[in-house]
């Protein structure tokens, strides 16, 4: 099968996803886009939002529809790193043996990551980068594919620990959820308030989520798209010459080069989804703000004059 037959046999199943995904799921469209975009990417998320707004529900739809195994973890101040990982106990026969943790499985969601202190949430470090854990001194290759989508609460911070820039690097998207509108609001309460049992249907395979993670990478990019992503991280970096106005003014740290690379991988899974072989500058700007609004710092004063980080974005663009 030619890259372009699977691009196009790519759109049949990314559309029968997300039609299982909404019999569940009312809305979030947005949000349901950029979490595929991610798996089919290889790269994890960050869902910010307030409680009870189908973060975890959202996960765990995303994972039986795509016939993947899945945990979940919920973060607290008392969670130990083997908690995660896994660790060796003494068996029967007086051998240790190691115990795996729930982080071997394809989806983990980190439910409240940062509820948990830094030792633990660095656990995380090497299972999202290499795909791979270290304990005791061996080394354990995580099942493949695997994704962390992490949730995360923005308004009660008593208790928490900020993640640290390393590890919000290693997210590919931070994606905000936001309140349903009245309508799908009033749909979510009439299918959740009665006794309706919903079954979903599995769409892809492992091996094809694999399969098309790798058909992403090959989608050729012009020079002038790579271009622009480049230039568009590095007009948020406060020490580069002639960044715009709005850098200077309200930024203290600007986005490293992973953010050049999740924009071009991010770019033209967008473009492949919506039926295209290659992207363009608009695929860009699609993913533009999911993947800098957790890589750039604002100053005091950004705060001040009540600009958020999606409207600096939104003017670098």
């Amino acid at each position: 099968m030619s890259d372009k037959e699977a691009v196009d046999r790519l759109v049949v199943h990314y559309n029968e996803l997300k039609e299982e995904i909404h019999k569940v799921i009312i809305g979030q469209d947005e949000v349901v886009d950029e979490v595929l975009i991610s798996i089919f990417s290889r790269a994890h998320c960050l869902l910010v939002g307030v409680p009870g707004l189908a973060k975890t529900l959202l996960v765990n739809t995303i994972a039986e529809t795509l016939g993947l195994s899945f945990n979940r973890i919920q973060f607290t101040p008392d969670l130990m790193p083997s908690d995660i990982v896994g660790s060796e106990i003494l068996d029967e026969t007086k051998n240790f043996k190691f115990i795996k943790g729930p982080l071997f499985a394809n989806v983990l969601l980190a439910d409240e990551i940062n509820r948990t202190p830094p030792k633990t949430q660095s656990a995380l470090l090497e299972a999202m980068q290499e795909r791979r854990v270290t304990a005791a001194a061996t080394t354990y290759d995580l099942p493949a594919p695997f994704f962390v989508l992490a949730t995360q609460n923005p308004i009660e911070q008593e208790g928490t620990y900020p993640l640290p820039e390393a590890q919000l690097d290693r997210f590919m998207f931070n994606i905000w959820v936001d309140y349903p509108s009245y309508v799908e609001e009033l749909a979510i309460v009439k299918a959740t308030t009665s006794d309706t049992k919903i079954a979903l249907r599995k769409v892809l395979t492992a091996e094809q989520i694999m399969d098309y993670q790798e058909l992403i990478r090959r989608i050729p990019v012009a020079d002038n798209v790579l271009e622009y992503a480049v230039k568009l991280v590095g007009k948020t970096r406060v020490n580069n010459p002639g960044v715009p106005q709005i850098t200077k003014d309200f930024i203290t740290w600007g986005a490293g080069p992973r953010a050049s690379q999740y924009l071009i991988v991010g770019a033209k899974c967008h473009a492949a989804l919506q039926g295209r072989y290659s992207p363009d500058i608009d695929d860009v700007k699609a993913v533009a703000k999911a993947i800098l609004r957790h890589r750039l710092v604002r100053n005091y004063r950004a705060e001040a004059e009540g600009y958020s980080m999606d409207r600096i974005i939104e003017e670098l663009l």
